[in-house]
């Protein structure tokens, strides 16, 4: 069962990169801008069941994968953690739509990049879910080397989705959303130590 062992890890790996970008929503300030605080509370509150569906398709994905378990297995806990990462970043993106452009400027275009790449992200993790599904759990090899390519595309999609809330994280929105207790318990497990 060793020939999978070191994929999965990495496959691990690349998924927590990928939960922490949610979760990473810390800063701090003291400006107040009551408009722009309540946009951040609908945000942030919307966000955080989210991020902890994330944070538990990834534990979910960590313990199979440090089982040694057999193929089939890993399939379908990774399968299963796909598609709730796919419907967790699509509620996100949803969430972000639905609370209009942030009052800064430039907010609605920052707020339609980062609708637009959530989106994406839903999508490709929607596509990872049915390459996991392809895999040929029979042959251990093939599984293994299936393992690696998805484990490729993860890393570049943990990349891609740290640049979209980059984005309309920078300046006053961060620092508004930083503030709100639900950001703050979203991203307390996932960063060790607050700014």
């Amino acid at each position: 069962m060793e020939g999978t062992d070191p994929v999965n890890k990495k496959l691990a790996a690349a998924l927590s990169g990928g939960a922490v970008l949610v979760l990473a929503l810390s800063g701090c300030s003291d400006d107040s801008n009551e408009k722009l605080d309540s946009w951040a509370k609908t945000v942030c509150d919307a966000v955080q069941p989210q991020a902890k569906k994330i944070e538990a398709a990834n534990t979910a994905i960590q313990k199979e994968t440090s089982d040694n378990s057999e193929p089939a297995d890993v399939q379908k806990t990774d399968s299963k953690a796909f598609q709730d990462m796919s419907d967790a970043y699509k509620a996100i993106g949803d969430a972000v739509d639905e609370a209009g452009a942030p009052p800064v400027d430039d907010g609605e275009k920052k707020q339609q990049d980062a609708v637009k790449e959530l989106d994406t992200i839903s999508s490709s993790y929607a596509d990872l879910k049915k390459q996991v599904d392809k895999l040929d759990t029979d042959d251990q090899a093939k599984f293994a080397e299936g393992l690696k390519g998805i484990a490729g595309e993860l890393e570049k999609l943990s990349q891609s989705g740290s640049d979209a809330l980059k984005n309309l994280e920078e300046g006053e929105v961060g620092e508004a959303m930083a503030k709100q207790e639900s950001c703050k318990s979203a991203s307390a497990s996932s960063s060790p130590s607050g700014s």
